[in-house]
């Protein structure tokens, strides 16, 4: 009777084992493993200032396999940032490994950048230094840069001088970054100065560096193709932006020929150049009303099978009726231009998000 009682006794704690082996953790349950998922929750926690909540999640997340995205700190905001940087600085050092730690840190000078938060982003980068919970290195630098290059270039030199003083060196995207936008406002001597920074470090050149001088050029309206043939010798290739760098200053100087001959010399090597750079000269020229030529390129573009996109082969199809009225009210004619072809939009194309930033300026749409 023993011998039975304990028998049970092994058969209960055995189902019991079982069992416990068999059910999920009750933290799996409460936190499936989705992308959606981990912003969500980071986000509310830290609405919350629940910030034991924002640092096992951050964990979670990389050890699911995941990354930090644009949203991950989207809970920060102007009025409560100087309440909840200290606490969320805490809570990145304590993560529990270098490359959550990284990750976050990057994301968050990353998201102060982008507010325009120059100050309290540094500040991160600062502590990834001189904390050494992480190694900084020049991607830490870069958002801040980007941010201030649009027109605070005082500034990004002086957070230059921050990375040296910290024996991080400035890369050529950084100074690419610079240059970009020099060349973007069309000052020439500064941009000869970040060259001559480059040159004397030895970076040496890429598509960047050579797009950010052909933006320059065209900006300052020199129509000069020498850049451009320097670029293929070096075995550079040319950017996508770069090709819309070049399109623009023809149409602004009321060459129509020369940027329909560019587009046509590149034809043929990559179908979604094509596509991008037939799409942009066609809108172009249908915004100053050389109807004909953007036809006959719409009309090119379907030869070589090319996507034309609703909005522009309509309009082309329609061109007569269009121009009749453009013609009768032409005080309107910019706004029905821009509501009929839904202008600005830009094609991303694996374009960074600064150098579509760049293409923006220029309003136009690919079809």
């Amino acid at each position: 009777m023993l011998a039975l009682g304990k028998l049970s006794s092994l058969k209960s704690l055995s189902s019991f084992a079982i069992q416990t082996l068999s059910a999920p953790p009750q933290q799996s349950q409460a936190f499936p493993v989705a992308r959606t998922s981990y912003n969500a929750r980071i986000n509310k926690a830290g609405r919350e200032g629940d910030f034991a909540t924002v640092h096992h999640v951050l964990n979670k997340r990389v050890l699911d396999g995941f990354f930090n995205t644009n949203n991950t700190f989207k809970f920060i905001s102007t009025n409560n940032l100087s309440i909840i940087l200290n606490d969320l600085l805490e809570t990145i050092s304590r993560l529990d490994n270098y490359f959550a730690r990284k990750c976050s840190y990057d994301c968050l000078t990353d998201h102060l950048s982008n507010m325009h938060c120059i100050s309290e982003a540094t500040r991160v980068a600062e502590a990834v230094v001189s904390e050494g919970h992480v190694a900084a290195n020049n991607a830490t630098f870069h958002p801040i840069i980007n941010a201030l290059m649009k027109e605070e270039f005082d500034e990004s030199w002086r957070v230059m001088d921050v990375m040296k003083s910290y024996g991080v060196n400035p890369d050529l995207t950084t100074y690419n970054y610079v240059l970009t936008g020099y060349c973007f406002i069309g000052n020439v001597t500064s941009s000869a100065d970040v060259l001559a920074r480059i040159e004397k470090e030895e970076l040496g050149e890429d598509t960047r560096t050579y797009d950010a001088l052909v933006l320059g050029e065209c900006r300052a309206g020199k129509l000069d193709a020498a850049l451009v043939r320097r670029m293929l010798d070096d075995g550079v290739s040319l950017l996508y932006c770069t090709h819309a760098h070049i399109i623009g200053p023809f149409l602004k100087y009321n060459y129509y020929e020369q940027p329909v001959e560019f587009v046509r010399s590149y034809a043929g090597r990559y179908v979604k150049l094509d596509a991008e750079n037939y799409g942009i000269l066609a809108t172009r020229l249908i915004t100053r009303s050389r109807f004909e030529e953007a036809k006959e390129l719409v009309k090119e573009m379907s030869e070589r099978r090319l996507t034309v996109g609703p909005r522009l082969k309509d309009f082309c199809e329609l061109h007569p009726e269009r121009s009749k009225i453009l013609s009768m009210h032409p005080a309107l004619a910019g706004l029905m231009l821009q509501v009929w072809l839904q202008a600005p939009v830009v094609s991303l194309l694996g374009q960074s998000t600064e150098a579509c930033r760049i293409l923006s300026h220029g309003g136009y749409v690919t079809g």
